[in-house]
């Protein structure tokens, strides 16, 4: 502690009094001595200082702490607080597009084409409902180079009648078709040998229109909780201008229940065909040809699951009577489908083997190729075996495709082949090499056949696929009419909203076709004959003007190519259609 000069001195006289106090204890004498003060004493506190080292602690209470364990006794308290109800937030949706039930299609084109269609569908109540359908195309021909008449009319007519309740559904259908068409297909070399005048007069005397007739009733039953899951029926009448008839029944209930997580399907099938041609085309002065055939089937299987695997196991059994011969026979064909998920949905992997029964008929015949002869032989063909084995997939989440190799034996396989000039059939309009028979034949079909399919966009779709075949034939120089290519494009897309937009692009390989005209006034090579492969491109454009109108363009064969579809059959040009949809309810 620092002290001041003056209080050294006051210090110094306290110590010398206190000696001399002491030396007087000694002596025990004290003296008497006089102390002048010069200055008080004041003291004075000095500053502090901080300790800067750091405490060490004692090691008791530097100690881990122990671990306390506890528990909770609770017991419900009463609350009267509610919180209050969370409120969502709204999203905006987007507004959806109003269902119209009914439409109506009208459009004309060049050639002098004509469509229409119109469908209308009314419900009575909550569950019974009617509707038609009503759909009419037709053209006036114009095509070039042809000197018979080639225009077409096809018009139809359906009505439903249908009700679906809890424990079932079902409806009725009621239809009637018109179709005319013409055998205008004269071989190029026509009346070559003859006068002008002559084949003017040769030509006018052919009448090459054929019509023909359909009249239609089916039904369909679907059970919700039964053994008999649905029942499909059809009859169907066909008849044409030259006294053709044809009567169809069809019958297909269906059995489904399961069996230790298994479920066991069962198709019984009914198919009858019955018809009569009034002539015979190599003799029309024999009797008509009759024919007239009875399938009796059942088809069991059943399906099985495990991990990535599905199969699908079963059996054809067939009994077929032929009606007209009183000659029976029975059929078994496999019907086996499996299929392997090998990466997810990206790639799945699936085989089998599948026969079946095809039961021909003129009408099916006539829907496939309208130029045909009304003098037929009629038989079922026997698909022996389809076996086949094939990838599917996703390339990306927009991507698919499809690729699949098949190896099908058939016997009775039926081809399409030109007819000859027949002299005997005198002045049958379809007797100048101008119409198409049914001929039959063993084959084996090898094919390949791939297809991709891309949605870019909500806006953009695109498709392609493509079978390669190859035949081989036991009777028949060729499979007539039969292309080994076939690839087909298609592309659709929105513009905008109101404009859209599409295209479709189809190729065909080279066909082979027969035809001997040696008894005519003309001579043509005998022999095999090649029809040229063709491109056909189409497209279409549309304005929707709104939700219930909308105004369309179609340009079909834009490249104007004449192609013939079957021999001496050549199509019409560039055509385009112009026309509107109008979508309504009542």
């Amino acid at each position: 502690m620092a002290t001041c000069p003056s209080g050294r001195v006051a210090v110094g006289i306290l110590f010398l009094l206190l000696s001399q106090f002491s030396f007087a204890q000694k002596k025990e004498q004290i003296g008497t001595e006089t102390v002048n003060v010069v200055k008080p004493y004041t003291p004075k506190i000095s500053d502090a200082f901080k300790v800067k080292e750091i405490p060490e602690l004692d090691e008791e209470g530097n100690a881990k702490k122990e671990i306390i364990k506890y528990s909770i006794f609770s017991f419900p308290v009463a609350s009267t607080f509610t919180p209050s109800k969370g409120k969502a937030e709204g999203v905006e949706k987007e507004k959806q597009a109003h269902l119209f039930k009914n439409y109506a299609t009208f459009g004309v084109g060049n050639y002098g084409t004509f469509i229409g269609e119109l469908f209308v569908n009314h419900d009575l109540n909550t569950t019974d409902y009617v509707g038609g359908m009503f759909r009419h195309h037709s053209s006036e021909g114009g095509i070039k180079n042809v000197a018979l008449e080639d225009r077409f009319y096809d018009t139809a007519l359906n009505l439903m009648y249908g009700s679906n309740q809890k424990d079932v559904s079902w409806n009725l259908d009621l239809g009637y078709q018109n179709q005319i068409y013409n055998w205008y297909g004269l071989p190029s070399e026509f009346g070559s040998t003859l006068s002008a005048q002559e084949q003017v007069m040769l030509i006018n005397a052919i009448d090459p229109q054929q019509t023909y007739r359909t009249i239609s009733l089916g039904g369909n039953v679907a059970f919700n909780e039964s053994i008999l899951n649905k029942t499909s029926l059809k009859y169907n009448h066909f008849s044409d201008a030259s006294g053709s008839s044809e009567n169809r029944f069809y019958a297909k209930p269906t059995i489904e229940f399961d069996v230790m997580e298994s479920a066991v399907k069962t198709d019984l099938i009914v198919d009858y065909v019955g018809g009569n041609f009034k002539k015979n085309y190599l003799n029309t002065n024999t009797e008509a040809m009759k024919y007239g055939f009875t399938n009796f089937g059942i088809s069991p299987s059943f399906v099985m699951q495990e991990n990535d695997w599905t199969l699908n196991i079963g059996a054809a059994f067939i009994y077929s009577m032929d009606n007209q011969n009183s000659s029976n026979s029975f059929y078994i064909y496999p019907k086996f489908n499996a299929s392997y998920k090998v990466v997810g949905d990206l790639m799945i992997f699936y085989a089998g083997a599948e026969g079946n029964l095809k039961q021909n008929s003129y009408q099916d015949f006539v829907d496939e190729n309208p130029f045909l002869s009304p003098t037929l032989s009629m038989t079922a063909t026997d698909q022996q075996y389809d076996v086949f084995a094939g990838l599917k997939g996703k390339l990306t989440n927009n991507v698919s495709y499809n690729v699949k190799a098949s190896y099908v034996n058939e016997r009775n396989k039926a081809l399409f082949r030109s007819n000859d000039y027949n002299e005997n059939a005198g002045n049958e309009d379809y007797a100048f090499g101008n119409s198409f028979q049914v001929v039959y034949d063993d084959m084996k079909t090898l094919s390949f056949y791939g297809e991709l399919k891309a949605d870019f966009s909500k806006n953009v779709s695109f498709g392609i696929n493509g079978t390669f075949r190859s035949f081989t034939n036991d009777f028949q120089q060729e499979a007539w009419n039969l292309p080994a290519i076939k690839i087909n494009s298609n592309l659709d897309f929105n513009i905008t909203e109101k404009w859209f937009a599409g295209a479709n692009v189809f190729y065909v390989g080279e066909r082979k076709d027969f035809q001997i005209n040696t008894d005519f006034v003309y001579v043509v090579q005998p022999g095999p004959f090649t029809l040229k492969s063709y491109f056909d491109v189409n497209a279409n454009v549309g304005f929707k003007y709104s939700d219930r109108l909308t105004a369309f363009a179609r340009a079909n064969n834009i490249t104007n190519n004449a192609y013939q579809k079957w021999l001496n059959y050549p199509v019409q040009g560039f055509q385009v259609i112009l026309g509107v949809n109008y979508k309504f309810d009542f």
